[in-house]
This record gives structure tokens, C-alpha cells and sequence, in this order.
């Protein structure tokens, strides 16, 4: 995909294309930004950039060359992830792209490794990275790109130019959903801020079955009461089961918070997410107590550290679900 059909992040677009044209390219980047912002997409339209033969500012996005970048057929454009099964990127895959790094380029231009997401390297696969960091080969570019720089060591940090990516405004989420996707401006503007203004969320999902979906968990996370311990071992059983799943409904309840205390602090509507649930949100925000409200949101953010480590999810959504039934007002 060329820089041109990139929605957004024009600042960080304009700084790698004035060092490509300038030939001051670092040999290694951190991409840093929430999931679904596009850090993945401008990595590969900067390696297609970089190898595009018709190259002016951009790359042309239709040639032979584009077109293997794009599909992760170029011989001198590698992704790096988690091999199948593995939670983690290890020590021999981050060997094994050292040797690969050692062999010249095909084209002649530079060997591109694109580590995503760097922040599941473990601790030995960083330290060999290092090496890399620290005397890469003349032609190789490493791109890491990441959600986090809380698992990943400072001297990685130190040797990486870092460009920081954020959601785009929930306005041009919307415009671009209904000009993409053909959906309703009313259904685009409520995922659009459902999303938050992550464009490769809203872009990559049902629209209708989303939106039913966080519905139903949201209803049902509300419902729990102090001593419903059937419900409780029910609901975490059941999120329980899928580790995606369980950290999609714990950002739901997450955002849900968000808004009962944006209306609760300012009587408003503007920027609540779940606009299409406004009524809930204003019966919640008139019952829920400010220190509930902030209970629950410190707790969310303890719960989303822990099932991101992969500890027991059900032992963690239990205790979660206990202690907000525990804080839900009778």
C-alpha cells in the first residue's frame, strides 16, 4: 500500500519519507501505537517504498515489486512473528534471521525484517537482537512494531528511532467506514466510536454483530450481583475460553466505565463511545458511586496486564467478576 492511501499519521509519513528521499533512513525503527492504528500497513509501505523500482516520493503500488511486498513474497522483506503454537518469538528465530541479515541483498537494496509484535520477543530473543541493534549488516533495516515498551529491554529501546503512532479522530473513522465499507452513517459513526478511532478495528469487523455482541456482554456484566456466584463462575467459564474473546469484553467493560464517568463528571454525552446505549449509561451514571466507578476501572487495567501475560485467565476473571459484583450497587 503506498503512503498516499494511508489514512492518517501524516507527520509520521512525511518524517520517513523525507529520510528516504534523503538517504538518512535509521537502520532500526519502534513503531509504538495501539493495536489497529496501522503501524503493520506503514511498515510494509515502507519497505515497498524503499524497493519500488518507479518510486517518486512513494512507491506506485502496482508494480511486480509492490506487489510481492504487499503479499510477503519479496526475497528481501521478512516478517517475524510467533511460529505456530508459540506465545512467544525465540532466541532461534531471531538467530536465524541474523544469518539471513549476513547474506546480500537480492535486489541490491536493503534486507527489511519486520518484527511484529516486537513486545513478544522474550528475553533471550532480545538479547540476540542486540547484537543485530548494535552492528547491523550495511544494507539491513529492522522495523519493530509494537503496542507496549513495557516487555522490551531498554537497551533495545535505546538503538531503535522510535515514531509514535495514536487513533485517528472517530470523525474520519466514521467518513472512512462509510466511503470503504458501504455502511450506514449512523452505524459508522457509532462504531467509529465504539472503535475509539482504531480504523483496522472498524475496518476488519461485522458492524451489526459487533455491536449486538458487546451489547449482550455489557448486559450481562451488569446484571452480576453480590452473592451471584453461579453467575459469576458462569460468565468467567465462559470468557475464559478464548484469550482474544476475553480481553475483547474486558476492553468492553472497560469503555463502559469510561462513559458512565464521562456522563457522571460532566452531564454530557460528547465523547462517550457506546453512544448507542446513552439511556443505560445515564441510569448507570446515576447509581453507581464515584469510587466504584474508579474501582473498576483500576481493576481493568490490572486484569488486561494479566491475561496479556497469559496467566490462568479463568482465575483472573473470576477474582475480576467477584470483586465488581462485590462493588455493584443492590
Amino acid at each position: 500500500m503506498p503512503f498516499a492511501e494511508i489514512e492518517g499519521h501524516q507527520k509520521q509519513l512525511e518524517a520517513l519519507i523525507r529520510s528516504l528521499e534523503g538517504n538518512r533512513l535509521h537502520h532500526a525503527y519502534l513503531f509504538l501505537g495501539p493495536d489497529g492504528v496501522g503501524k503493520r500497513k506503514i511498515a510494509f509501505s515502507l519497505a515497498a517504498a524503499i524497493h519500488c523500482p518507479f518510486r517518486d516520493r512513494d512507491s506506485c503500488g502496482q508494480c511486480e515489486t509492490c506487489l510481492s511486498v504487499r503479499d510477503g513474497n519479496h526475497p528481501d522483506v521478512r516478517t517475524i512473528g510467533p511460529e505456530t503454537g508459540k506465545r512467544e518469538i525465540t532466541i532461534r528465530q531471531m538467530r536465524d534471521l541474523q544469518r539471513q541479515l549476513e547474506f546480500r541483498s537480492f535486489s541490491g537494496k536493503k534486507k527489511i525484517a519486520i518484527i511484529d509484535p516486537a513486545n513478544i520477543m522474550n528475553y533471550h530473543a532480545q538479547n540476540s537482537l542486540l547484537k543485530t541493534l548494535e552492528d547491523p549488516p550495511g544494507d539491513a533495516l529492522l522495523i519493530l512494531v509494537a503496542n507496549s515498551t513495557a516487555s522490551l529491554l531498554t537497551t533495545v529501546l535505546s538503538r531503535c528511532s522510535r515514531l509514535c503512532f495514536t487513533y485517528i479522530s472517530v470523525g474520519k473513522v466514521a467518513e472512512v467506514l462509510e466511503r470503504r465499507s458501504g455502511v450506514t452513517p449512523e452505524k459508522a459513526r457509532i462504531l467509529a466510536a465504539l472503535t475509539g478511532g482504531s480504523l483496522g478495528e472498524a475496518m476488519n469487523c461485522d458492524a451489526t454483530e459487533l455491536l449486538d455482541q458487546r451489547k449482550r456482554w455489557i448486559e450481562r456484566f451488569s446484571s452480576l450481583s453480590l452473592g451471584d456466584h453461579r453467575g459469576v463462575m458462569a460468565l468467567a467459564e465462559e470468557m475464559a475460553g478464548d484469550r482474544e474473546l476475553s480481553l475483547q469484553v474486558v476492553q468492553w467493560i472497560e469503555g463502559w466505565y469510561r462513559d458512565i464517568l464521562i456522563h457522571q463528571m460532566t452531564g454530557s454525552e460528547y465523547e462517550i463511545r457506546n453512544i448507542d446505549m446513552v439511556e443505560s449509561i445515564r441510569e448507570a451514571a446515576s447509581v453507581h458511586p464515584l469510587d466504584h466507578i474508579l474501582s473498576v476501572l483500576s481493576l481493568v487495567g490490572r486484569v488486561k496486564r494479566e491475561l496479556q501475560r497469559n496467566y490462568n485467565r479463568r482465575m483472573i476473571l473470576e477474582d475480576f467478576l467477584i470483586n465488581v459484583a462485590t462493588r455493584n450497587p443492590q
